[in-house]
């Protein structure tokens, strides 16, 4: 299939599958489209299984395979993702939660890292330093899906704060991190050309300094040069266009600088949405910016969530597999509870952290998308099976049960009169 016809087609079951869940399922926009997709992708399964002559799965597993989910989210969505998630966090707000959100999105990261690569090692039999890449890939978190839901649970901002901010560095983070440990695991069959060969621990620290500060470094610079033309701009159509063009370009050239994307991504929207918004923007601009990059938000979530639910077409599923995708389950949550209690207890002594601030966080802390497309960008091994089918199973739980649960949790622990 052409490129056109792909994307025509993603939009119109997106548009199908979104209606559908409106209209009887009544579950959170993007939760409801990957359950009403994860449905449909059931049903021809099982439709496959009591009418084998259709040959349907077959068909479907071809135009699935014919959309690179890798390539997809890592080379264009995840970047407009970012960017618009960063957009929408105001840097007074973070500058308020910078340390907590730097030690989560930081040493969070390495310690979920450790955990669910030491435990999946154990768990499988899979040698540590490929249970470490399947550990790097599981630890970023998506809350995108149920930030919404926190919202109407009228959580204090802080908490809000706490749960953007540290999702969108650790998606960064995570990022470097695995291309790292992939280079140190499988050499020169590691992802692509920034698969760096395993140099020791001292080339694989400075490989995640110069990935994670260049990107960041970038960001701020694009973000910058961006601010000083709009500026000179009060044209609001040029304008957004502007910024779209930042997020394109920008994740582009970070991608051939071999820096991190990502945290481009992130540090070009967290400016442009601050200083940007405030002193090179018209109100008018401002309004149809931030409206232009909700929707794009929604839009790219809802084909994301869509192609998360057919995806199944690729996962294999046998008693070793599904086992190794529960015990996975468990170390995931635990690591994200390491994660998040870790540097929050470090920090107590030194602000007022309610007890909720934990479990919330800890519950809250949604796979997605990221986790699925590094799982396939994985070098074949003989381990990549395995680790793919942890990650669907891992993802496919942490939104559905943890993001259709997460509001009851809040609403019974996160209502105290402070959390921070």
């Amino acid at each position: 299939m052409e490129f056109l016809q792909i994307a025509s087609l993603l939009i119109v079951l997106a548009g199908v599958f979104g209606a559908i869940n409106y209209l009887f399922f009544k579950l959170p926009s993007s939760i409801g489209i990957l359950v009403v997709s994860l449905l449909a992708s059931l049903s021809i399964l099982l439709l496959e299984v009591l009418l084998p002559s259709t040959s349907m799965s077959e068909t479907v597993q071809a135009v699935v395979r014919s959309v690179d989910f890798s390539d997809a989210l890592l080379e264009g969505m995840l970047g407009l993702l970012l960017f618009a998630g960063a957009l929408h966090v105001k840097l007074e707000d973070l500058r308020a939660q910078w340390l907590p959100v730097f030690l989560m999105a930081t040493i969070g990261v390495g310690l979920s890292t450790v955990v669910v690569g030491v435990g999946f090692s154990w768990i499988t039999g899979m040698p540590l330093l490929i249970a470490m890449v399947f550990g790097a890939l599981i630890s970023p978190t998506d809350p995108v899906a149920v930030l919404g839901v926190l919202r109407e649970a009228s959580l204090p901002k802080s908490l809000e704060t706490k749960i953007a901010g540290e999702s969108l560095f650790n998606d960064g983070v995570g990022y470097v991190v695995y291309l790292v440990l992939v280079g140190i695991a499988f050499g020169a069959a590691g992802h692509g050309e920034e698969a760096h060969g395993g140099g020791g621990l001292v080339d694989a620290a400075r490989l995640f300094l110069l990935e994670a500060g260049g990107g960041a470094l970038l960001g701020l610079v694009l973000g910058w040069l961006t601010f000083r033309v709009m500026r000179l701009i009060d044209d609001y159509s040029l304008e957004v266009l502007i910024t779209l063009g930042l997020a394109f370009g920008g994740y582009e050239l970070a991608v051939a600088l071999h820096v991190s994307a990502p945290i481009m991504a992130v540090c070009a929207g967290l400016l442009i949405g601050e200083v940007g918004a405030k002193h090179g923007m018209s109100e008018e601009t401002r309004k149809y910016v931030d409206a232009f990059w909700k929707l794009v938000d929604e839009i790219l979530n809802a084909v994301l969530f869509l192609m998360i639910g057919f995806e199944i077409f690729l996962v294999v599923f046998d008693a070793t597999t599904i086992i190794a995708g529960l015990a996975a389950i468990v170390l995931a949550l635990l690591a994200r509870l390491v994660a998040v209690a870790v540097p929050l207890l470090i920090l107590r002594p030194f602000s007022d952290s309610s007890p909720g601030v934990i479990p919330i966080m800890t519950w809250g802390g949604l796979k997605g998308g990221i986790s699925v497309a590094l799982a396939l960008a994985l070098p074949e091994s003989e381990w990549k099976t395995v680790i793919l089918t942890a990650t669907y199973v891992v993802v496919i739980f942490s939104i559905i049960v943890q993001g259709l649960t997460i509001k009851r949790l809040a609403n019974r622990v996160g209502r105290e009169p402070e959390l921070v």
